[in-house]
């Protein structure tokens, strides 16, 4: 089982930084994860990598949720504007940073379902009865929420990609 886990560790690690966009979080959520595996196991006749992908983002759902309630402060963009580059390669940097700060706001705005699917078909590379098995829903179910997901995404993105341009 140790080997299986180790092997399943970096893609457990990239779904979980897709769902939380923060590498600190990355390791408490998959720290936890694996906590919970070890302890509990992995029923009979379950594939250990979509136990895993389900355990971690049943635990993600759960600290998100616990954190809207501790939490009412919000990140505040103004903050981010008073740091001017200093070159161009400097500007490119900071507009990729910007581009992915946004995607990452954007992603996070998604609902946790489309959130999770998006990103296992997205990022892990997942198929879509790969993703409908892992999370017990309907393949039909996959392929709407993705595509809701995805048109929700680009939808976010359009007005900021028109604005840099103006």
């Amino acid at each position: 089982m140790n080997n299986t886990i180790e092997n399943i560790l970096p893609m457990l690690r990239r779904f979980a930084y897709s769902l939380t966009g923060n590498a600190a979080d990355v390791d408490d959520l998959v720290q936890i994860t694996l906590e919970k595996i070890l302890k509990k196991g992995v029923p009979d006749e379950v594939d250990v990598n979509k136990w895993a992908f389900k355990v971690c983002r049943n635990v993600w759902i759960d600290e998100y949720r616990a954190r809207k309630v501790r939490q009412n402060a919000v990140l505040k963009p103004e903050l981010q504007e008073l740091q001017e580059p200093q070159s161009v390669n400097e500007q490119q940097a900071f507009d990729s940073k910007e581009m992915l700060a946004q995607v990452n706001v954007a992603m996070h705005t998604l609902p946790d379902e489309q959130r999770a699917i998006l990103s296992l078909v997205a990022v892990q590379g997942m198929s879509y009865k790969e993703v409908a098995s892992s999370m017990e829903i309907p393949v039909g179910t996959v392929m709407s929420r993705l595509s809701r997901a995805r048109t929700a995404l680009l939808d976010m993105m359009k007005p900021k990609r028109l604005g840099a341009d103006a």
